[in-house]
């Protein structure tokens, strides 16, 4: 399913310009060996916050959302819940610095970017990749793609778990305009000059950005 609706119409053809991005056979070794090492290293992490979740508050322990990946299609993205409410459809209210709906388990891993980890199961999938522009809800997608020339660009990679958008401090959610081209125009900016060195230079990046980020909540 293609989430073309409400996106420009002259969004280009993929198949000529991933060549670099999507088809270098070690971008995808990568992918496969970070996220299955990193699913073994945190296997107690996880199943610790899966208990707590499930103590805390009624509810799935994981989140799952409908999301644009390649091409723009739909795939579902898994996240540890840390909402008492669910969001899908027509229109997503992203989480706001003290919103109520969040738990005290979900507050924290949220902070720390641990509600994240779930999705290395989406890289071992191929519905994401290590680094990537970061995929948003079917909704954003059609309301940013409707004002942002440039928004259908990201839809060339697969969306990541940290990208260069990231790294720039460019994460969180956003109800402005200018904040989101700003974090399509380093995702844009990403795919065009792709190099396997990036994706390191990226990676190696994303903790301290983690650690000091004030826009995670």
């Amino acid at each position: 399913m293609l989430v073309a609706t409400g996106l420009p119409s002259e969004t280009p053809s993929v198949g000529a310009e991933l060549s670099r991005v999507m088809i270098d056979p070690y971008k995808r070794a990568l992918d496969i060996l970070i996220a299955g090492a990193a699913l073994l290293f945190f296997a107690p992490v996880l199943v610790l916050v899966g208990v707590l979740i499930r103590l805390e508050s009624r509810g799935p322990m994981l989140f799952r959302q409908a999301r644009g990946g390649l091409n723009g299609e739909a795939f579902t993205i898994f996240k540890f819940r840390s909402m008492r409410c669910e969001e899908n459809g027509d229109r997503v209210v992203q989480a706001a610095r003290d919103d109520d709906r969040v738990t005290k388990i979900g507050r924290f891993i949220r902070k720390t970017s641990i509600d994240e980890i779930p999705q290395l199961l989406n890289v071992l999938m191929g519905d994401m990749s290590i680094v990537g522009p970061r995929p948003h809800a079917l909704a954003h997608d059609v309301e940013y793609g409707a004002v942002i020339p440039q928004y259908s660009l990201r839809f060339r990679a697969k969306p990541g778990l940290t990208g260069l958008a990231q790294i720039k401090g460019l994460r969180g959610g956003t109800d402005d305009v200018q904040a989101m081209a700003a974090r399509v125009e380093a995702d844009v900016e990403y795919i065009d000059g792709w190099t396997f060195r990036s994706d390191v230079r990226i990676l190696l990046l994303t903790l301290p950005h983690l650690l000091l980020a004030e826009n995670a909540y």
